[in-house]
């Protein structure tokens, strides 16, 4: 995940995108989370690492919350 969040929990465009989603899947991840300012930036990651890794995009830190924890009593403990 990368960003910057607002005091009111809205998730803010950043720079880097390209960099940041390749060491990613370098690190063997397969899931990333990108504000959604960046929508824009995903068509510069080459095509063969956007298959390999998926790509959330988050508006709200509800939204970052929804995909980064786990939902109580999913056997996670």
């Amino acid at each position: 995940m990368t960003g910057e969040i607002t005091l009111k929990g809205r998730v803010l465009p950043v720079g880097g995108i390209k960099e940041k989603v390749l060491g990613a899947h370098r690190a063997g991840l397969r899931a990333v989370l990108l504000p959604a300012g960046n929508a824009r930036d995903i068509e510069t990651i080459p095509e063969e690492v956007r298959e390999a890794i998926a790509i959330h995009l988050c508006s709200t830190m509800d939204d970052v919350l929804e995909r980064s924890l786990m939902p109580a009593g999913s056997g996670a403990d």
